[in-house]
């Protein structure tokens, strides 16, 4: 399964860069992507593991879980 590079805009705007077979390339452009990106930017970059572009894309919209650190 490839990874594929998005930059993300608020709000929730989609935008494919890229697309690497291997994890190691996937990263490496995601963190140049993210160096040469101005501090005052509100863009983001994410690399998503997925059969297709859709599913990709369906996985970034998806809003996540809040993660739980411990048990209260």
């Amino acid at each position: 399964m490839p990874y594929f590079v998005y930059r993300i805009r608020q709000p929730l705007r989609l935008t494919h860069i890229d697309t690497k077979d291997s994890y190691q390339d996937a990263r490496a452009l995601v963190r140049s992507l993210r160096e040469g990106q101005p501090q005052s930017s509100d863009d983001f970059y994410r690399m998503v593991h997925a059969n297709h572009q859709a599913e990709a894309e369906r996985l970034l919209s998806t809003p996540r879980d809040e993660r739980v650190v411990g048990e209260d």
